[in-house]
């Protein structure tokens, strides 16, 4: 596959004002007490030259999170890169980026994402995270679309500093679709990640609103956002307007503030690449163009330390070619 690198209105739908610091004001908005982290790693296993294992630690006072990790035997400290999965998916099934990661020297982990795989109760991450969501939309209570996530990569960087194998200076993290919406936005807060790679979840979700490009997004949440039409009374489909009072209460200041154009330049000048499909409905290009322009913008004094892979004839997906690409940008930056 070829890669071509390239740097009608109700109340619903009134646009949030934007903060003057989205990093303080994103941080403010996930931050929750802090617990011990309880780590907890089972003794590895070890076949031709790898090291496999579990893990677990709490995120806060309700959620401990589960994962896994490879990494090849080594005696020194190694660079970690952190593996997050899209919706509906698990830690397993990461397990081949893990390991074509530690064959190129890294120690390579993956979580579940919240409401997802060991975190849920049929060990899936479709129904309950959509329930989830409802829930929130009703309550106020959690951020399970994407934020609360977040906050669990930062606990999971904490935790890496307890194990004495990770190098906590070479932190990258790379995520598909859902993962890699999560993947820019923790990245852009929190600097001890030096190297981030999303993929296929760049995206400026308001130009998607604006431009009736919104469908496909939605659809990975559809049973959610029609539970949450049906309690407001709205007959029929919810279209644009509802689904932005949807994020407004689920994930506030996804199209507005934290928003792909305004968190993606956050994370210079440390090490980024963006991988997206050119055809994928979920990132449409206008705007994820947007995003790229003002990342270029925020890489002027260090432009090496950004690149964008657009995959030409390719959907919501990442092919062989553009991964391997991803394995050399860590190894490059980390």
């Amino acid at each position: 596959m070829g890669i071509l690198r390239i740097l009608g209105l109700t109340a619903f739908a009134t646009l949030p004002a934007l903060a003057a610091d989205p990093r303080e004001a994103f941080l403010r908005l996930i931050a929750r007490p802090k617990v011990p982290l309880a780590g907890e790693s089972a003794t590895p296993l070890t076949e031709s030259g790898f090291s496999r294992w579990t893990f677990s630690y709490a995120a806060d006072a309700d959620q401990r999170v589960p994962g896994i990790g490879e990494r090849p035997v080594s005696a020194t400290k190694l660079p970690v890169v952190i593996v997050l999965h899209g919706t509906g998916g698990t830690k397993e099934g990461q397990s081949p980026v893990l390991h074509q990661l530690a064959k190129a020297g890294f120690a390579a982990i993956a979580i579940d994402g919240r409401y997802h795989g060991a975190r849920t109760k049929a060990g899936t991450g479709s129904l309950e995270y959509q329930q989830a969501m409802l829930a929130t939309f009703r309550t106020g209570k959690e951020h399970p679309f994407l934020y609360d996530t977040v906050w669990d990569v930062m606990r999971l960087v904490d935790y890496l500093a307890t194990t004495g194998w990770a190098d906590t200076s070479r932190i990258g993290l790379i995520g598909f679709s859902k993962g890699g919406m999560e993947t820019y936005l923790a990245a852009a807060v929190d600097p001890r990640i030096k190297v981030a790679v999303p993929c296929i979840g760049v995206q400026s979700f308001q130009w998607a609103l604006d431009h009736d490009s919104w469908q496909s997004r939605a659809g990975t949440f559809q049973l959610a956002l029609d539970a949450a039409a049906k309690d407001e009374g709205l007959i029929g489909k919810p279209g644009a307007e509802f689904l932005s009072h949807f994020y407004d209460k689920v994930a506030p200041g996804i199209r507005s503030e934290f928003d792909g154009p305004t968190m993606l330049p956050l994370i210079a000048p440390r090490a980024l690449l963006t991988i997206n499909g050119a055809v994928d409905p979920r990132t449409p290009m206008p705007g994820l163009q947007l995003c790229l322009d003002a990342a270029k913008a925020a890489y002027t004094a260090h432009p090496e330390r950004f690149q964008s892979i657009i995959e030409q004839n390719t959907g919501h997906k990442v092919n062989p070619d553009a991964l391997a690409e991803a394995v050399k940008w860590f190894g490059k930056w980390l």
